[in-house]
């Protein structure tokens, strides 16, 4: 058991059997009343963020959370499968769960799956990749006096902003977390 006492960004609990993860806390002491604790927190199953203020004292259940690295293998068109490096079993993931960290994963990549109650809940891909491009503008010589941008598209089909200098053919690195252009690939 967690008391709301006790939270801090990033913990688990449960409220109700749903899990949520806290997102940011801050302990309140008015100068009139009791102490209560100012929660900002997420539910991980659906994605609902709260704010909320609890007793001190309030007592949670811990959620158990496990991360799996495991390797994307393909898409049927609806599931996206993984499959766990040590066991080898298969997991198909629906679309809703991979949508942010699939435009940043090839087959055979490896991503970070996350599991409630055996249930996986989220998809994230590596914080940076190495990605080709595959479409872009050609530059204009002459246009590298200002931080010119142009999109691209990657080989996984997303769309990035990027230098005016980065041609079609080149390794580029990419942040997945804001989609940012990094640098060339080393």
């Amino acid at each position: 058991m967690i008391s709301a006492g006790d939270f801090r960004k990033g913990m688990t609990f449960q409220i109700d059997g749903v899990p949520h993860v806290v997102l940011d806390f801050q302990h309140v002491k008015p100068g009139k009343g009791a102490a209560f604790v100012r929660t900002k927190y997420k539910n991980i199953l659906t994605g609902a963020i709260r704010e909320d203020a609890f007793n001190p004292s309030d007592k949670f259940a811990k959620a158990i959370i496990e991360t799996k690295h495991m390797q994307y293998l393909y898409n049927d068109g609806e599931l996206y499968y993984f499959m766990d490096g040590e066991t080898y079993e298969q997991i198909p993931v629906g679309k809703d769960m991979v949508e942010d960290a699939i435009k940043y994963l090839r087959e055979n990549d490896e991503a970070t799956l996350k599991f409630y109650d055996n249930a996986p809940f989220l998809v994230e891909a590596p914080n940076f990749v190495d990605l080709k491009v595959i479409e872009t503008e050609p530059g204009v010589k002459g246009d590298t006096a200002t931080n010119v941008q142009k999109q691209a598209v990657v080989e996984t089909g997303a769309t990035v902003m990027v230098p005016i200098f980065i041609e079609e053919g080149e390794m580029i690195q990419i942040d997945t977390r804001s989609g940012e252009y990094l640098g060339r690939a080393k």
